[in-house]
């Protein structure tokens, strides 16, 4: 379900990232990597995670190709990059605006979600994709595979 347009600043990150691409997803083995440590991260914003993929510019999501690597990042947003958790890197979200939409959910329902997004909704929004970083904020509501889970998903658009 589509929410709203926003335009955001930078952000500043703290987490873990692996190089992955859809056919060989790694996804499980970042996040089993970075939740037990998230709590070392200071200087946080607020209890939210994010679930980052930065995409190379060869990325079309029109032509779609399971083999193209990009990079995944667990991560949490800080104010300042004090002292980093060993293990662990920083990154700079470019900010910029963003489409944003309500998943709700387990994971294998997320590709429905995926489907509308590029299917139906930017195809007619007068927007077009952009190459900066996506996103999915996991709040309060996030429940992790859990039919009543509900997560934003952020599209980076121009």
């Amino acid at each position: 379900m589509f929410l709203r347009v926003e335009n955001i600043p930078a952000q500043k990150l703290v987490g873990k990232s692996l190089t992955m691409s859809f056919a060989n997803d790694r996804t499980v083995e970042l996040w089993r990597s970075f939740m037990p440590d998230r709590f070392k991260i200071i200087h946080r914003l607020n209890d939210e995670l994010l679930n980052m993929q930065v995409y190379s510019t060869q990325m079309e999501f029109e032509n779609f190709n399971p083999e193209l690597e990009f990079e995944k990042w667990a991560v949490a947003e800080v104010s300042e990059f004090g002292a980093i958790p060993e293990g662990m890197k920083t990154y700079t979200l470019s900010g910029g605006l963003y489409a944003v939409f309500l998943h709700k959910g387990d994971f294998r329902e997320f590709n429905k979600t995926i489907q509308f997004i590029y299917g139906s909704w930017l195809p007619s929004s007068g927007y077009e994709r952009d190459t900066r970083e996506h996103f999915e904020r996991l709040g309060a509501k996030y429940l992790n595979n859990h039919p009543d889970s509900e997560e934003e998903v952020w599209i980076p658009i121009r």
